[in-house]
C-alpha cells in the first residue's frame, strides 16, 4: 500500500511539474513574440500612408527608431511647422528641368528631391564654400565639368549642375550598389561612406541600420519627407489649389531659371 501511495504521489508530482513548466513555457513564448512584434508607423488621423521608399528601396518602418526619425522629419516638413509653400514653389521651378536629365542619365527620379534638401531653403554659399542647387564645392564642380571662376559659376545653372550631379551620383552608385547609400554619400562624401561601411559591417548596404553624424543621419529622412509633402501635400496640411503655387511653367519660364 505504501508503495502504491508513493507511486501515486510521484505521478501527481510529475503532472504538477509538467503543468508548471508548460505555463512558464507559454509565458516565455509570449515574451519572445512580443519582442519580435513589428512596430507600426503611428500617424495622426489624417495620415493615410505608412509606406515610404526612395528609388524603390523601402524604409524599414517596422523599426521603432526609424519610425521616430521619419515622423520627426515629416512634422518638420509639414505646413504647421513650415508655414510656407516655398518647397512646392521651388519644386515647380526646377523639376521640369531636372527630371528629364535624371531620366536621360539612368538616375531614379527620386533624386530630384536632393536639391530641395541641399539648397532649396538656403541662399548664397555655405560656410564650407558649396553653392548652387546641388551644393558643389568649387573643386568638385570643376572635376565634373562645371566652370567656376570670377566671371562664371555654372553651379547656379540648374541644367548644367544637374548634369554634373548625375555624373557624380552614377559613380557613387557604382561604388556602393545602393541608391539610398549613393544619395547619403552625396552628402557624407564617398570616403567617409566607405569608412562607415567598413566599420559597420553588420549594417552593410543599409543606410537605415547605420550610424552617421547628425546631418547625414537625418539626410535621407529629410529627402523622403520632402517627397511625401510634394506628392501628397494635402496629407501634411498644404492646400494643393493655393494660388501662389506654380504647377505648370512654359518653356520660356524654364529658361529664366536655367541661367
Amino acid at each position: 500500500m505504501i508503495k502504491k501511495g508513493l507511486i501515486t504521489c510521484s505521478v501527481i508530482w510529475v503532472i504538477v511539474v509538467i503543468s508548471v513548466l508548460s505555463v512558464y513555457g507559454k509565458t516565455d513564448t509570449k515574451k519572445v513574440i512580443k519582442r519580435n512584434t513589428e512596430y507600426k508607423f503611428i500617424y495622426p488621423k489624417n495620415y493615410r500612408s505608412s509606406s515610404f521608399s526612395f528609388s524603390d528601396e523601402n524604409v524599414p518602418v517596422n523599426d521603432i527608431q526609424v519610425t521616430r526619425k521619419m515622423k520627426h522629419s515629416l512634422v518638420k516638413t509639414s505646413y504647421s511647422t513650415m508655414q510656407s509653400y516655398v518647397l512646392q514653389e521651388e519644386a515647380a521651378k526646377i523639376f521640369p528641368i531636372i527630371v528629364p536629365i535624371l531620366k536621360a542619365n539612368g538616375i531614379p527620379e527620386d533624386f530630384k528631391y536632393l536639391p530641395l534638401v541641399e539648397a532649396g531653403l538656403k541662399s548664397g554659399v555655405s560656410k564650407a564654400g558649396a553653392a548652387g542647387w546641388w551644393q558643389f564645392m568649387p573643386g568638385t564642380a570643376r572635376t565634373y565639368g562645371l566652370k567656376v571662376n570670377g566671371e562664371r559659376d555654372d553651379r547656379y545653372s540648374v541644367r548644367k549642375s544637374t548634369i554634373a550631379a548625375c555624373k557624380y551620383i552614377k559613380e557613387l552608385y557604382a561604388q556602393f550598389h545602393s541608391w539610398t547609400l549613393a544619395a547619403a554619400a552625396y552628402n557624407e562624401g564617398e570616403i567617409k561612406m566607405a569608412q562607415a561601411l567598413r566599420s559597420q559591417r553588420q549594417a552593410r548596404s543599409n543606410y537605415f541600420r547605420m550610424h552617421f553624424n547628425p546631418e547625414t543621419g537625418a539626410y535621407m529622412y529629410r529627402i523622403i519627407a520632402m517627397k511625401q509633402v510634394i506628392e501628397q501635400p494635402e496629407l501634411y496640411g498644404y492646400k494643393i489649389n493655393k494660388q501662389s503655387m506654380i504647377v505648370n511653367l512654359e518653356p520660356a519660364d524654364l529658361m529664366a531659371f536655367d541661367n
